[in-house]
């Protein structure tokens, strides 16, 4: 491999050779690859075009479910998220056993296996809620409710440094894949202090479209703050707030 030299940096193709940037310089090589045409058509690349198919399938749906949610982690989400989401999706086009293979996709798949997702690596909610809680699913009314038994904050949440105060927050979201769209409704309690005083109740409703025949989505999440002359602030920019996908109805 060609390594060049010289002060004339830059990156791209030229022709057949296309130059980059590694940590050992810049460096150019020339390009390969099969044809696109050949891939899109020939008899071979079969198994390469429908694995292609899915896998963009799962991008899309990722997309459309990061959305339904995005309002309550889109200043906290790990950078690794969106490939962490596609490649779980991903697992779910796999388990569809009614669509040939390359037409498979998540509606179809079980998408059970979302259950535990965290919106956020570096502040998951298992290991940083441990109350008990239930969380139920009425699909019939399109009611989705979170009750949590009172609880001291100091015991049952393990904050990060320089908390003072949190609030937890439940969202429901019914996504409709095949026609990309979603709805969502969201509770969140007040900023509590983060103490040994035992919390009040905890309990949230929230509601969907009745009867909808499309997945149905709840997540929990919690967000820290810090009291600084009576003001409240989010903990290091909510860098280590959580949310995760605490469960998902799908009728199929």
């Amino acid at each position: 491999m060609a390594r060049q030299k010289g002060v004339i940096k830059f990156k791209g193709s030229l022709g057949d050779v296309t130059y980059y940037k590694s940590k050992d310089g810049y460096l150019l090589r020339e390009r390969g690859g099969v044809d696109a045409q050949r891939i899109a058509n020939d008899p071979n690349f079969q198994r390469t075009r429908e694995n292609a198919a899915e896998f963009g399938r799962a991008g899309k749906s990722g997309k459309l479910l990061r959305n339904a949610f995005r309002s309550y982690y889109k200043s906290y989400a790990d950078s690794r998220m969106v490939t962490r989401l596609a490649s779980l999706l991903l697992k779910v086009i796999k388990t569809d056993n009614i669509n040939p293979r390359g037409e498979r996709n998540v509606v179809d798949g079980n998408l059970s296996l979302l259950t535990g997702f965290e919106f956020n690596i570096r502040g998951k909610l298992s290991t940083t809620f441990y109350a008990p809680y239930t969380a139920l699913i009425n699909r019939e009314t399109g009611k989705m409710s979170l009750n949590i038994s009172p609880f001291v904050p100091e015991t049952y949440i393990s904050a990060p440094g320089g908390t003072t105060h949190f609030s937890i927050v439940s969202v429901a979201a019914e996504v409709d894949f095949n026609n990309e769209k979603f709805e969502v409704d969201s509770t969140k309690t007040t900023i509590l202090p983060w103490n040994n005083v035992e919390t009040a109740a905890i309990e949230h409703e929230n509601t969907v479209t009745a009867e909808s025949e499309n997945p149905l989505f709840f997540a929990l999440g919690i967000e820290f703050y810090q009291e600084v002359n009576e003001e409240m602030y989010p903990l290091r920019n909510g860098s280590f707030n959580s949310l995760a996908l605490i469960k998902i109805d799908h009728e199929s």
